[in-house]
């Protein structure tokens, strides 16, 4: 965090940025997926790529009725792969897929209600614990399959929080993890989980049309008017490695 922007400070800034986002951008109901398990290999799946090309690799499995988990977990391992291929890393990706697969069939009964059940804690712990994925994979899972209120941070949340001088540049997904948590807190079950997915959402839009790694458009951005004078914060030389 820069000395001179406290989390507190930070917090109002956070707020003020969904309300435009919200009003250019109108509300993103995402994750596009057609169901919670959908959702879960999507995750998965766009570690390290695009969207576009995971959606080419879900296509794939669709084709094949293979997106349930048990005909999923008997794909022969290299049908699986080649159906994976467009999201790239089809390799490692059909590993973590099947890692994840192997805990949801066997020690839960494919049934992602019984593994997302318990506290957010807890469930991200045993997340957390299969191969293949790290805190960004398994917040995705919790917020936009398992009904958990907790923010996802990715890319792009850390390229416009750093631009803006909401974080500093080498701020840790732990940290902006709890900024945004801290700031960003509604009323009611629904009403925060509702919150915090399309929050995220508006900041994937942004990062995507906007806030891009090179060359960012600021003239057309919502957020354009709350960067900080002077413009652009710079990003660090070298960004840190996003978790899984």
């Amino acid at each position: 965090m820069p000395p001179n922007r406290s989390r507190h400070s930070a917090a109002p800034a956070l707020r003020r940025a969904y309300a435009r986002l919200r009003a250019a951008q109108g509300h993103q109901h995402w994750w596009p997926a057609q169901t919670p398990f959908e959702v879960c290999v999507g995750a998965i799946l766009t570690q390290n790529t695009s969207w576009t090309n995971v959606e080419r690799a879900l296509a794939n499995l669709r084709a094949t009725g293979a997106l349930t988990a048990e005909t999923l977990y008997s794909l022969p391992p290299a049908k699986l792969r080649e159906c994976l291929r467009p999201a790239g890393y089809f390799n490692v990706k059909a590993r973590r897929l099947r890692a994840f697969l192997a805990v949801l069939i066997e020690q839960y009964g494919g049934q992602l209600e019984r593994l997302f059940a318990g506290d957010t804690p807890a469930v991200r712990a045993r997340l957390l614990a299969i191969h293949g994925i790290g805190p960004e994979t398994a917040d995705s899972m919790l917020l936009y399959a398992g009904g958990h209120a907790r923010f996802v941070v990715d890319a792009y949340t850390r390229r416009i929080f750093a631009r803006h001088g909401w974080c500093g540049p080498d701020a840790s997904y732990d940290e902006l993890q709890v900024l945004c948590e801290g700031a960003l807190k509604r009323r009611g079950a629904d009403a925060q989980l509702d919150y915090w997915q399309d929050y995220h959402a508006q900041l994937v839009m942004v990062g995507k049309h906007h806030c891009r790694a090179r060359d960012p458009r600021c003239d057309a951005c919502p957020l354009q008017t709350l960067l900080p004078a002077g413009g652009l914060r710079p990003l660090p030389s070298k960004p840190p490695t996003a978790p899984a």
